[in-house]
């Protein structure tokens, strides 16, 4: 009697289990392709140092909102400066977005993608002196496991600055 009686409630149980955890396997992979994947080798704790090998500063790089977010915590060598950045990879534009705020209260808004083993964002046209010039920055992932960010400031197809040139090793 007591069999019949739990039949019910258990088939439910059953159900709404497998419900459940099948809701959540979707859930945790809106961002599981490969294009959401394509900034993970940026992904670490990293000593930078500049192009003359002197250390620029130390920066945390994380996944986060279930892989959604790359979230970078950057900390200079010069005492007092820090900044971070969220990316991501926006689905409706299909470009890879990056907002970098930091403490003296500057921003940067790029967008891009990644080419080979290059993640390309740029900034929209922005004027300065009566100048128009965009931001560039490129992240290569090298064979050795280290990154270099190279961001160059352009006017139209010239680049008139190497704003900053660091080489990123795994802490």
């Amino acid at each position: 009697m007591y069999s019949n009686y739990w039949k019910p409630f258990l088939t439910i149980s059953v159900f709404l289990i497998s419900f459940s955890i099948g809701a959540q396997d979707e859930q945790s992979c809106n961002c599981c392709s490969e294009e959401h994947k394509a900034f993970d080798f940026w992904v670490g704790n990293w000593e930078v140092t500049n192009a003359n090998g002197d250390i620029a500063g130390k920066n945390s790089i994380s996944k986060e909102e279930n892989g959604c977010v790359i979230r970078e915590n950057w900390t200079s060598a010069k005492p007092g400066y820090t900044g971070t950045s969220l990316n991501f990879f926006n689905t409706v534009s299909r470009q890879w977005q990056q907002l970098w705020v930091d403490n003296g209260g500057s921003y940067l808004k790029l967008k891009g993608n990644r080419i080979g083993n290059k993640m390309i964002l740029s900034s929209d046209e922005f004027t300065k002196d009566g100048k128009s010039y965009i931001n560039r920055i490129t992240w290569t992932k090298n064979d050795d496991g280290t990154v270099r960010q190279f961001w160059e400031v352009l006017q139209g197809d010239k680049v008139v600055n190497i704003a900053f040139d660091g080489l990123y090793k795994r802490q």
